[in-house]
């Protein structure tokens, strides 16, 4: 297939969006609804000892309200979702759990109801911080290269610091809803999810129904970021209340309610050493992480994913540990741990240029990766340096004072430039596609994938429009519904690459399936024509694709609703995209606010198959990279636990008036390794390096090197 560049065409969906004419789960129109809402926990850890029901089934409207006594006992074992389990349990873990679900004929009989209810309980212990000294420390398994040890005892210059990321929580605009219709032994179920197939596979085990009996379907996602990645807990219990009042239930949780039971980014902290010769040259890491986890949580500690492949250190010794305390299970957030990983190695990498005095852009130029140091395969393609090279020439780099404080203007803003790098792993899931083209003007493509805003429908468009002569109007990109294809979680940046190729393997079928139904003649027109042509109303091919390395036994996983994802180390090579983000600052004399008036991203991602959608996708991650550093954590009350700025009024978030100029640009060289159309991930990779080059640029304009994010106004008082 040919790897030439896309063109730029608009969104597939942008019309639909811009009118309002976008239906997403909560959108869906059932007759005879009830709705739901959820009674959560008022302590942070024990059990629930009374719970009356008679005061909510008082409230006028109220049908039933269900307690643990419902739900059958949880699965043994078994993927599905935080612990504990998805259903109502007498169990507290953390503040804020579902201990009851009330429902009724309107949303205010359902939220009157619930706030009726007095649950007892009997509290226990707990601890809320990862700084209390009860909190448990678990460690994984290190990371390692080469001798690090022994080449750091010999390094000339060392730095060492440490660097700590807050807890902070995703906030889509869609809250978290389900909409469960049970009818004739089937459940189906419209719920705003990145994973429908996680969440039938949760719904079969907990409520012990088969693959037949359970249908997700997820037409739009309204921003997941990777908190509706899995199944989420509210899932089941509206399905359950749906099976046993014989009604369809909804239920759209509350914010507040999403901040203490949907997974979140966790606290991490960041112990960094990093040593060089005498050449200047970096030649050994020692890199210590840990993080916030619930008891029973599973979301690990990958600090150590991405830092090795960026600048070819051969030796690196990497450890992680979990820190269990009372909350609920944190999880994956957009670049889950490569962003503060990013942000603490690349600051570090930035200070110790600053101690050898040299350019911290020329530091990094020299040092070019190659090889996967961990794995020890050689990259597939890695254009960081050339991500570099565009980028200064953008921002106009050349003539940067190396000395902080240098660049005041006449009011006293201090103003600095940084540069700050990231990198995400090329990960590949295999796919399962139809693909139909009729004599009626229509064509359907069905695959695997979730719309949530990044674009995945405009670039399978973009790939069979053009592969095949088809009707752009006539196009249905079926995604995100466990009843057209076998679906997989929609994450980690596997999506394009996994779908794209998905759609130029059918179209090739496709046409070879015309060529032999046409056997030499050649009707005018279109593929739609040709079929009306010769009298045949449709043609169907699938396809079965997989990444590298894979097999039956991948395909066998995503059949069956399970993970099956590759990468980023393949048999023959170790694949990632990068990034690299040039950010100017002002830091106001007397406030010491922070603003940035510019930034110039250049991104590694492969071949660019959707360049309006893939700009896009920067451009949020630089957005939500300034909102990171500067405005957003969640705080814990440690008296009683859980989270206390839990709505969009407390928790910050960067607005419009705090983004200034983006400028977004892609080296666009295709990875012909990774697949036929060099398409590598980009969602997760855009969000990485940007607050470290953030933080780089507040040292170069005042000296001050900030460590713990967000970067607070009193630390440069």
């Amino acid at each position: 297939m040919s790897s030439a560049r896309f063109p730029d065409r608009p969104r597939v969906d942008a019309r639909e969006k811009v009118l309002g004419q976008a239906r997403y789960a909560a959108d869906v129109a059932v007759p005879n609804l009830l709705y739901a809402m959820q009674v959560p926990a008022t302590i942070a850890r024990g059990r629930v000892t009374a719970l009356s029901t008679e005061a909510a089934m008082r409230v006028p409207g109220v049908v039933r309200v269900l307690t643990a006594e419902d739900f059958p006992p949880p699965p043994a074992g078994g993927p599905g979702g935080p612990p504990p389990p998805p259903t109502i349990t007498a169990d507290i873990a953390y503040r804020g759990q579902p201990v009851a679900l009330v429902v009724a004929e309107s949303l205010e009989a359902a939220i009157e109801g619930a706030e009726a209810m007095r649950p007892g309980y009997a509290p226990a212990a707990f601890v809320a911080t990862i700084e209390d000294k009860n909190a448990k420390t678990e460690p994984v398994k290190p990371t390692t290269a080469g001798d690090a040890p022994t080449i750091m005892a010999r390094a000339v210059t060392r730095h060492e610091a440490e660097y700590v990321s807050p807890a902070q929580h995703h906030n889509p605009i869609e809250m978290l809803s389900t909409t469960a219709v049970w009818e004739g032994g089937v459940l189906t179920v419209y719920e705003g999810t990145q994973g429908s197939n996680m969440v039938k596979g949760a719904l079969m085990r907990t409520l012990r129904l088969t693959p037949e009996q359970v249908v997700v379907k997820s037409p739009q996602v309204g921003g997941g970021f990777g908190q509706k990645g899995g199944p989420q807990r509210q899932t089941a219990l509206v399905a359950r209340a749906a099976m046993l009042t014989g009604r369809p239930v909804k239920l759209v949780v509350p914010r507040g309610q999403i901040f203490h039971n949907a997974t979140f980014r966790p606290k991490n902290r960041h112990r960094i050493e990093i040593g060089a010769d005498a050449g200047g040259r970096m030649v050994a890491v020692r890199y210590d992480a840990d993080q916030q986890q619930s008891r029973q949580g599973q979301f690990p500690p990958d600090y150590h994913e991405s830092p090795p492949m960026m600048y070819g250190i051969a030796d690196y010794h990497g450890t992680a540990a979990n820190i269990r305390i009372d909350t609920q299970a944190p999880g994956y957030m957009r670049a889950p741990t490569p962003h503060p990983s990013s942000f603490a190695f690349d600051s570090a990498v930035d200070e110790l240029a600053v101690k050898l005095g040299v350019d911290p852009l020329d530091f990094r130029l020299k040092h070019r990766a190659l090889r996967d140091p961990i794995d020890d395969k050689p990259f597939s393609t890695c254009f960081l340096n050339e991500c570099l090279v565009e980028g200064a020439k953008r921002f106009g780099w050349e003539g940067r004072p190396l000395a902080p404080g240098k660049m005041v203007r006449r009011d006293g803003t201090q103003v600095g430039w940084g540069v700050g790098c990231g990198a995400y792993p090329a990960i590949v899931h295999p796919t399962i596609a139809t693909l139909r083209v009729g004599a009626d003007g229509k064509t359907r493509f069905a695959a695997a994938g979730h719309e949530m805003g990044q674009g995945i429908r405009s670039t399978i468009e973009q790939v069979l429009l053009r592969e095949l002569a088809i009707d752009p109007a006539g196009l249905e990109i079926a995604i995100g519904d466990t009843s057209v294809a076998p679906q997989h979680v929609t994450a980690g940046s596997w999506g394009t690459a996994s779908a794209v190729t998905a759609a130029e393997g059918a179209a090739t079928k496709l046409k070879a399936a015309m060529v032999e139904l046409l056997a030499g003649r050649t009707p005018p027109g279109d593929l739609h024509r040709q079929l009306a042509g010769v009298r045949r109303p449709s043609v169907q091919v699938e396809v079965t694709t997989v990444g590298p390395g894979q097999g039956e036994m991948q395909v066998a996983a995503l059949r069956k609703g399970g993970m099956a994802v590759s990468g980023p180390a393949y048999p023959q090579f170790t694949s990632f995209s990068y990034i690299a983000h040039f950010v100017e600052v002002h830091v106001e004399p007397r406030t010491r606010r922070i603003r940035v008036p510019r930034v110039v991203s250049i991104a590694d991602c492969g071949r660019v198959i959707s360049p309006r959608t893939a700009a896009s996708q920067v451009r949020g991650g630089v957005v939500w990279g300034i909102s990171a550093c500067l405005r957003e954590a969640t705080e814990v009350d440690p008296r009683y636990g859980g989270w206390l700025n839990n709505d969009l009024a407390d928790y910050v978030v960067a607005v419009n008036a705090d983004i200034g100029e983006i400028d977004v640009g892609f080296v666009d060289r295709p990875d012909d390794l990774f697949n036929t159309l060099g398409a590598k991930g980009l969602g997760e990779v855009a969000m990485t390096g940007c607050a470290a080059a953030i933080a780089n640029a507040v040292y170069h304009a005042t000296g001050k090197r900030l460590r713990e994010m967000p970067f607070r106004v009193e630390a440069l008082l």
